[in-house]
């Protein structure tokens, strides 16, 4: 009620403003915009703006921008604690993010082999709620779709037994978006072990306590999370913690898991100041897990932090080096994430990859409890490792295809069957989903322009084989935890695997394969909306015992509003700027 009446508030005011400020401005001389165009960016606290965009006219002038800029300023600014207000000029653009190319279709005739390693990160899911949440839309480097897809939990079938890592299944469908297009999903579901089914761990939790980490939603949340970590831990686990600054130190010897006090106590204790020698710290943690390493169990390094490395790091690649190392000898790491500001996205990314781990962002309690707590075994427990995915399309069939998402994890086709390239880990009950949009040969819908000289070659085939029904040939393949030499899995996709329609786990992941690709500019998605894109997602929410998918929908229809305020704003200023 109190949002409607500010909204009311606001909305009244502006008009308000512009009327008096259309009388004036025959008789004001036209002067210079002085603000940068990031300063006239769109804000939390009007929402709702562009629903009145064909309401009043619009800004003429120069000046009656300003004057309109600074009673919109005067106003918001009581409600801004109320609110979570943040002006979207503030410097948050320290933050690091990747910027990989997005995925652009491929013609099979020239390209018809796709290689890539999985993914079970999903901190760019709740990074981008963080924006939102803040009042922007999250810059494109941060949207990475396959984290988007793997934050929800979808119905594969399970393996029966832990002699099978994971099951994989795929499916087709027409593409929501182009139904003239086909959207080709592979998933794949680990096998789930019970949290009381664990081996023992040896955890270390390495803890960035430097003064970048002061703010509520780092160092207080962090401790929150990893307490709600050690409660699910018993007598045959170990924590020890090292936290880092200017200087690094160990500050819990490694302590029995039923022994919650001490590790609870450490945890409180721990206050942020100084500078982040954060490799320090983590040579440190690596030393510390070495030291008590469980053979056959869980060892691994969990480092929590903002991932702002500015003091004592000689060079990423020295430190990646030991991660590798560590690796090697059994020791895996996991990065968590917190806050904003000056977030090191594309560090920690980077790290739990090289670490033979996964990576989260922890943008509020719940979400600390769904890693920590309800993934629990997948977070720490791998049941498969270097695990890749090729597929070769039939250019008899299939004339194009484009993989959504995945762009850092591209491998080269001879990287498939080469078992030292390092790949993506499947931890226990983790499931990985992979889309592509496909278009079969003649169809429609396809994208790129005919060649004049094409390659009429048919597909080749053993004697006695028939590929002629064949769409595709996807191979699978990885290595048991504790293995060196890869496994593979293969199978065929036929064309009476299409189906005229996905089934509510199908329907959900292009939802948001769809949000993501928005969010990323949409350049594949013609004219389908966010509204669209909010109707799919209703209409294939089926089972959601924790509201992740309700809250998804929230999410999207949040970004409609930003969108649609944003574009309005930047008119305006368009116009304003003209005259």
């Amino acid at each position: 009620m109190r949002l409607k009446s500010f909204i009311t508030v606001l909305l009244i005011a502006m008009l308000a403003t512009c009327a008096a400020e259309e009388r004036e401005v025959k008789e004001t001389p036209k002067q210079p915009m002085t603000q940068p165009m990031a300063e006239r960016d769109i804000s939390i606290g009007v929402l709702e703006r562009s629903k009145v965009a064909s309401e009043r006219p619009l800004v003429r002038h120069a000046t009656e921008h300003a004057h309109y800029k600074q009673a919109q300023s005067n106003l918001i600014a009581p409600y801004r604690e109320n609110y979570n207000y943040r002006p979207a000029n503030e410097p948050l653009y320290r933050e690091k993010y990747q910027h990989p190319e997005s995925q652009h279709m491929l013609r099979v005739a020239s390209n018809p082999v796709s290689t890539f390693s999985i993914d079970v990160d999903t901190g760019a899911y709740s990074n981008m709620r963080r924006w939102l949440n803040q009042g922007q839309l999250p810059p494109q480097a941060a949207v990475r779709i396959e984290e988007f897809i793997n934050y929800f939990d979808y119905d594969y079938p399970s393996p029966a037994n832990k002699d099978k890592p994971f099951e994989v299944s795929t499916e087709i469908s027409p593409t929501p978006w182009n139904p003239n297009s086909l959207l080709l999903r592979i998933g794949i579901q680990g096998y789930a072990v019970p949290k009381t089914q664990l081996p023992a761990s040896n955890l270390v939790f390495l803890i960035d306590v430097s003064g970048s980490m002061h703010s509520p939603e780092k160092l207080p949340l962090l401790q929150q999370a990893l307490s709600m970590l050690t409660a699910q831990l018993n007598a045959h686990d170990y924590i020890s913690m090292v936290v880092y600054a200017g200087a690094s130190g160990v500050v819990l010897p490694p302590t029995r898991g039923d022994h919650k006090a001490d590790i609870i106590t450490a945890l409180q204790q721990l206050q942020a100041g100084g500078s982040t020698n954060g490799a320090a710290g983590i040579r440190l943690a690596y030393q510390l897990a070495q030291q008590n390493l469980i053979k056959g169990g869980v060892n691994r390094v969990i480092l929590a932090t903002d991932g702002d490395f500015n003091v004592g790091l000689a060079s990423t690649e020295g430190l990646i080096d030991l991660i590798q190392r560590k690796r090697s000898a059994g020791i895996a790491l996991t990065t968590l994430g917190f806050g904003s500001g000056n977030y090191n996205d594309h560090l920690l990314e980077q790290l739990a990859d090289e670490g033979n781990g996964n990576y989260a962002y922890i943008d509020r309690l719940s979400e600390a409890k769904k890693v920590l707590v309800n993934e629990l075994s997948a977070t720490l427990l791998t049941i498969a490792k270097d695990v890749k995915i090729q597929i070769e399309f039939n250019s008899q069939r299939i004339s194009e295809y484009r993989l959504i998402g995945y762009e850092n994890r591209l491998l080269n086709e001879e990287d498939f069957a080469n078992d030292t390239v390092d790949s993506g880990e499947i931890g226990a009950g983790h499931r990985v989903t992979a889309l592509y949009e496909i278009n079969l040969a003649g169809s429609k819908s396809q994208r790129l322009p005919t060649r004049r000289y094409t390659d009429n070659m048919e597909p080749k085939s053993q004697p006695g084989q028939e590929l002629s029904n064949e769409l595709a040939h996807l191979r699978i393949r990885f290595k048991l935890p504790h293995g060196s030499k890869s496994q593979i899995i293969e199978s065929p996709i036929m064309d009476n695997d299409i189906k005229t329609a996905g089934n509510d786990s199908f329907s959900f992941a292009a939802a948001v394969a769809a949000f993501g690709q928005k969010l990323r500019g949409g350049e594949y998605l013609e004219s389908f909306s966010y509204d669209d894109i909010a109707q799919l997602a209703r209409r294939s929410r089926g089972d959601d015992p924790h509201g992740y998918r309700s809250e998804f929908m929230q999410l999207v229809s949040l970004v409609d509003t930003l969108d649609r305020a944003t574009n309005f704003t930047q008119h305006v200023d368009r116009e304003a700027d003209r005259n």
